[in-house]
């Protein structure tokens, strides 16, 4: 893709931090953005940026390294670990135990509340048994059904909310361009945003 100016994604980050406020920590996802692209966000003063992919991660902190703090957020395959391990501050999607074990960094558990098979991450159910298990896990993420309306994703979001506070884990990553707004309202410290920093102003 091609992003936008510096100018035009500093002013779209800077709109979505201030309607989070200081609490939430902003992760720019930049599956769509070319190692030579990065450096305009780098430019637009963006502080996180999330990676999907492990060989992407490679390549774009071996360009920029030091602009950014770096976060997993894509799908995490155990043999794929120890880049993440070596690159990031954190991992957003821990979902099995294979890679449960390889990851030496602070951690999210990825839970699956909606049951879609398609989707990775643990049940809540398992949870318990992760965070005794593992203590570099931090907190709990979550992807909701795909639905038009941003207010679908408020049950999810609450349930992940209610699953943190009772295993006693501070941090939740919930909530990306379209529902951002219902997860902070829901006790996101996290979002997962592109399209709100890449593209003009929705609605």
């Amino acid at each position: 893709m091609t992003v936008a100016t510096a100018q035009e994604i500093a002013e779209r980050y800077g709109r979505v931090r201030a309607e989070v406020g200081s609490g939430v920590t902003v992760v720019v996802a930049t599956k769509y953005v070319t190692p030579d692209e990065l450096g305009v966000l780098a430019e637009a003063g963006v502080e996180v940026v999330g990676e999907n992919r492990a060989q992407d991660l490679e390549r774009k902190h071996a360009l920029h390294g030091d602009a950014f703090r770096w976060h997993f957020i894509g799908h995490l395959q155990s043999n794929k670990v120890k880049v993440v391990n070596q690159l990031c501050e954190l991992v957003h999607s821990v979902g099995s135990d294979s890679s449960a074990r390889r990851v030496e960094i602070p951690a999210l558990l990825e839970v699956n509340l909606s049951g879609e098979e398609s989707k990775s991450g643990v049940r809540p159910e398992e949870i318990g048994a992760y965070v005794r298990q593992y203590p570099l896990i931090r907190g709990l993420m979550t992807m909701p059904p795909l639905a038009p309306d941003p207010e679908a994703s408020r049950p999810t979001f609450r349930r992940l909310r209610e699953l943190a506070t009772r295993h006693g884990l501070a941090e939740l990553s919930m909530g990306t361009s379209q529902d951002y707004r219902v997860a902070v309202e829901e006790g996101a410290t996290l979002i997962r945003v592109g399209a709100a920093i890449f593209a003009p102003k929705q609605g």
